[in-house]
């Protein structure tokens, strides 16, 4: 799946955007949320509703995601925070700001700039950025002082203390926040942040207490109530043995055409996940141990995007086929990767991970790389919505 720039998953399928509206998937701006936002700055109803029209819940309890006009936030199941500010969209001047903050009432949030330079207006700008030539961050016309030195591998530069401080109380409110390079200026847009901001502090359980990037009419609670960091999954990625024979001691046989219908069963909906099941292509069938296979068929193919389904199944009855997923554009080493753009020139994507461990798949990455709004090729940013640590066999 993919995030477009109003923040709802789609899947370009068919050469069609078909567009699943992702509402029904988070509840937790019920609550708290409401109450605080109510409460800040009197943002008005319609403004709440386009938020909850748009706020998504991860499968994983600890991880949230929310995008509200320029503005969106993920954060993973350890409970860290990332929020990325982008300019408005009808800029010439590509930016973004990203904001992280881990769990635990002593995180600090720490803050990156990265200017866009896939518009023609800016890439000459950008051309005079380097060691010699450092950003300054202004607000409302203060010089906020020079960000630290631009990385060059990294394609961004830090924010200083200071400047993250500044910036944290200007978002708040109705602002103008800018990079300034020379004569050139990159705007960052403030719709949407307090969103955002009050989304983490509730992931982070910081609402009303004095850590909180948003104030609610002062803290009521001390930094004893906010959450603390939790683990990564630790996961252990056992490399199947390509040479490994069956347990059977025969080679696994079976028609295109029973392949397809032992597996259509495992597909919710195969007109929309995967239309090509029943085609005459190929399947692609991978021994993971001496007894179960991982099996592959193409599944849909859209004007940028395609996607396969992996299976899981036993080398005979019952064969039980799992449904890994349908979206898979990789595998190799027992890995299965997903990486699908937002759009055809791929300045935003999508991508999940699964890994093999010994007896089935698991997912051990989920991220997006962020709004697509011309930053870079790719996306500005990596916004996981899970991570585990994973130890590999062999």
């Amino acid at each position: 799946m993919a995030v477009g720039n109003n923040g709802m998953k789609y899947k370009n399928n068919k050469n069609k955007l078909a567009w699943t509206n992702s509402i029904s998937r988070d509840k937790a701006l019920s609550g708290p949320s409401l109450k605080s936002i109510f409460s800040i700055k009197k943002i008005v109803s319609s403004t709440l509703l386009a938020i909850s029209a748009i706020a998504v819940c991860s499968t994983s309890s600890a991880a949230v995601e929310l995008t509200h006009q320029d503005w969106q936030v993920a954060c993973d199941n350890t409970r860290t925070c990332r929020l990325a500010g982008y300019q408005a969209e009808n800029s010439d001047f590509p930016i973004s700001i990203l904001l992280m903050r881990r769990a635990g009432s002593e995180a600090n949030v720490m803050g990156k700039v990265k200017l866009g330079g896939a518009k023609e207006s800016s890439t000459k700008a950008l051309l005079q950025l380097g060691n010699r030539h450092r950003m300054s961050l202004f607000i409302d016309g203060k010089d906020l002082g020079e960000t630290k030195p631009f990385s060059t591998v990294a394609g961004d530069a830090e924010l200083t203390a200071t400047q993250v401080a500044a910036l944290l109380e200007a978002l708040t409110k109705s602002s103008k926040i800018e990079l300034v390079m020379r004569n050139s200026r990159w705007q960052l847009s403030d719709k949407g942040a307090m969103a955002v901001m009050i989304k983490a502090d509730e992931a982070q359980g910081r609402v009303g207490t004095p850590s909180a990037l948003v104030s609610t009419n002062g803290a009521s609670k001390s930094n004893s109530n906010v959450l603390p960091p939790k683990p990564a999954p630790q996961l252990r990625l056992i490399v199947p043995n390509i040479r490994a024979t069956s347990s059977r001691k025969e080679k696994f046989s079976m028609k295109p055409s029973q392949l397809s219908a032992l597996t259509k069963g495992t597909i919710a909906n195969v007109d929309t996940d995967c239309p090509n099941l029943m085609d005459k292509s190929p399947w692609r069938i991978s021994r993971l141990n001496g007894s179960q296979l991982l099996i592959q068929h193409n599944c849909w193919m859209g004007a940028y995007n395609a996607g396969t389904g992996m299976w899981v199944m036993n080398d005979k009855k019952p064969y039980d086929p799992v449904l890994i997923t349908t979206e898979a554009t990789d595998y190799a080493n027992g890995k299965i990767s997903s990486v699908q753009k937002g759009r055809g020139i791929g300045d935003c994507l999508n991508k999940t991970d699964w890994i093999w461990t010994g007896k089935n798949f698991v997912k051990s990455h989920e991220s997006s790389t962020g709004l697509c709004r011309m930053i870079e090729a790719g996306g500005a940013w990596q916004l996981p919505t899970y991570v585990s640590e994973v130890n590999t066999l062999r």
